[in-house]
């Protein structure tokens, strides 16, 4: 489906996320940790947008600052039209129903002096008029719906697994039926053996209510199976952004390219091939960005003007959109730089089964 014929369910421009350093005996301002420098991005709905970097990057604060976890620096967010990048909190919280979060740690993101029924039940306390016995079957119908026993219901986070602590995460996400969910991490924390269990009930539960996730990873393969479009960040900006199966066959940005040629291949003949791109240096402090392209003191193809110029996140020839000099400037062709054209998208490859990711 082209792009221009789905609607943007959550539209972002130009975020800006800063904390502020404070010194001295009266701690006064000396600067700024830009996390989230300028972003923009559309998440398109029933979609699920991939969100990669490494760590540090800024993924994590960006998508607590879509939901507004924070107040934000500067920018414009919009869920479902409405503006709520500047909202008090009063305004806030009718909209909270509409967006929710699932946490990178189940353990700490649980009460654990409430049970299971009251973590699920608290949204429904807190934004729906219900009485005792429908708040009951409502947490019932969610428990069923992430596959947790009913017996559980009156036992605490303690008593629980890794996985099932999350399913209790994503349960209590649902319980308002949100449009959209910021998954971040969700799978981090977790055995390799039951990450596969909670994607795929990501994706169940997706296909079941109409859901819009961003998911926040930086396990590519991950990635790779649940993501319909894939954003790539790097020190704050978004550096890349194309739809799933083309980023990953021909990434054009070489801050995405470095990323790839780590993944390791399943396939032993395609392991002996693959080409790591190892980068040289550490990633600059957010605090002192460098000038012009913030990639540019490790990138390995760096011009002169890219020490000097920003590039813009404008729109590719081989497809997706690029922040990079390489791509976008108009006296440098497009054609030939990443191996050829991006390859058509393929579909979903489905359920992931045990000891398929590598």
């Amino acid at each position: 489906m082209a792009e221009a014929a789905r609607r943007p369910l959550v539209e972002v421009r130009g975020l800006r996320m800063y904390f502020p350093i404070t010194a001295g005996l009266f701690r006064r301002k000396v600067g700024d940790v830009k996390a989230v420098d300028d972003v923009s991005l559309d998440i398109f709905e029933g979609e699920t947008l991939g969100l990669v970097g490494e760590s540090g990057c800024g993924k994590s604060t960006c998508g607590r600052a879509i939901l507004r976890l924070y107040d934000i620096t500067a920018g414009s967010i919009r869920l479902d039209g409405v503006e709520i990048g500047h909202l008090g909190q009063a305004e806030l919280r009718r909209l909270r129903p509409r967006m929710q979060m699932v946490f990178q740690d189940p353990q700490a993101s649980l009460n654990p002096r409430m049970t299971l029924a009251g973590i699920i039940g608290e949204p429904l306390v807190e934004h729906a008029r219900m009485t005792p016995a429908g708040r009951l079957e409502r947490i019932y119908a969610l428990m069923d719906a992430v596959g947790l026993n009913r017996a559980f219901a009156n036992r605490y986070p303690h008593e629980f697994s890794g996985g099932q602590r999350q399913r209790i995460g994503i349960a209590r996400a649902l319980a308002l039926n949100p449009g959209f969910i910021v998954c971040d991490e969700p799978i981090a924390a977790l055995d390799v053996s039951i990450q596969a269990q909670v994607v795929n009930l990501l994706e169940e539960l997706q296909a079941r209510f109409g859901l819009t996730y961003l998911f926040i990873s930086h396990d590519l393969s991950m990635v790779r199976h649940i993501a319909t479009r894939v954003a790539v960040m790097y020190l704050g900006g978004i550096v890349e952004i194309a739809d799933r199966d083309m980023l990953y066959s021909a990434p054009l940005h070489p801050y995405t390219q470095a990323l790839l040629s780590a993944v390791p291949e399943p396939d032993p003949e395609g392991e002996s091939r693959r080409r790591r791109i190892i980068l040289v240096g550490d990633v600059p402090s957010p605090a002192r960005p460098p000038a012009g392209c913030r990639f540019s003191t490790r990138c390995p193809r760096v011009m002169d003007i890219c020490r000097r110029q920003a590039p813009e996140l404008l729109p590719a020839a081989a497809g997706g959109m690029v922040a990079c000099h390489l791509h976008t400037l108009q006296d440098q062709p497009t054609a030939g730089r990443t191996g050829g054209p991006r390859a058509a998208p393929r579909e979903p490859s489905g359920q992931i089964q045990q000891g398929e990711l590598r």
